[in-house]
């Protein structure tokens, strides 16, 4: 069993490409159980939604057999997300705001291979990660970007540093941010040197970094050696979940292997399929995602091409 933490999102969508009818089921721990599912996983999702949308999330995960504990809310989250260009900018304003998760009880995912925590707009606390890592000693990986985003006066989003994430992020075995969510927490520009980034969330205490950065690729970091992962090159059509299912699939090889560069191979592999698809009924295959990684494991001495990176 894998937990995923985090609340659900019903989200607005509109890229270059396509435009959703309505508000459809997202979110990164809901991405990320979504994908374990599709591959075979046994998983549980725990996060907060409504009763607007509660019939609608139930009966999705009902039909894939993903457990779930639901936080009661008096409504449920959800965002607008239109992308401006074809490299996953775009604007982000907030929909809805579902409760907090609160205190868990520690046999919900005491028992768990992997505990992914993954909140959307800060639902889950840095003590509350302090306190399920007293609780839980195994693979413990995190997706950051709602421990740094809030909400201003008119609903949009904005990412910031807050007090005390040093020390949360040192708790968990795997970090992944992506590269804005990496400049607002060392102010390193990883257009420039994901490297050096990287080396500072390290020093933080995290056993392996992983830095995402769009179509570039990723960069993982274990305090010995870094490794460039390559993009495996599709036709976007939808960017949404792209690192929520990189988190998903990452989590899935590395708890088979333990090798950081197939780990992230897959998981690139993973992230193409969700991208080249909409929403929560994307389909993949555990058979497709290895067809793609055969590809990738092929391009040794593969590098991240950055203009002005130094050279490790």
């Amino acid at each position: 069993m894998i937990t995923a933490i985090g609340n659900p999102v019903y989200d607005y969508i509109k890229t270059q490409k396509i435009e959703t009818d309505g508000r459809i089921l997202s979110g990164c721990s809901t991405n990320a159980a979504l994908a374990l599912s599709k591959l075979g996983e046994k998983v549980q999702l725990i996060g907060a939604i409504g009763d607007d949308f509660k019939s609608d999330f139930v009966d999705k995960l009902a039909i894939l057999g993903i457990e779930h504990t639901i936080i009661p809310s008096r409504g449920s989250g959800g965002f607008s997300l239109v992308y401006y260009d074809d490299f996953g900018n775009r604007t982000l304003d907030l929909l809805g705001r579902a409760s907090d998760i609160g205190d868990l009880e520690p046999s919900l995912y005491q028992n768990s291979r992997a505990v992914l925590i993954a909140p959307i707009l800060g639902e889950v606390s840095l003590e509350q990660i302090k306190n399920i890592r007293g609780n839980f000693d195994g693979l413990f990986f995190c997706d950051p970007q709602g421990l740094l985003r809030n909400a201003d006066e008119n609903g949009r989003i904005f990412h910031e540093k807050v007090e005390g994430i040093e020390d949360a992020l040192g708790h968990f075995t795997v970090i992944k941010p992506n590269e804005l969510e990496a400049r607002v927490l060392t102010g390193i520009d990883c257009r420039k040197d994901p490297y050096k980034a990287a080396g500072i969330l390290k020093s933080w205490g995290p056993e392996i970094v992983i830095v995402t950065l769009a179509e570039l690729g990723s960069l993982i970091y274990d305090g010995n050696e870094f490794i460039d992962i390559p993009p495996y090159e599709i036709d976007l059509v939808d960017s949404t979940g792209a690192g929520d299912t990189y988190m998903a699939g990452f989590t899935f090889e590395y708890l088979r292997t333990g090798d950081l560069r197939k780990a992230g191979c897959f998981a690139s592999c993973v992230s193409s399929i969700m991208i080249e698809q909409v929403g929560p009924d994307f389909v993949m295959t555990e058979s497709e995602v290895r067809r793609r990684m055969k590809t990738l494991l092929k391009m040794n001495g593969f590098r991240v091409q950055l203009p002005t990176a130094e050279i490790k």
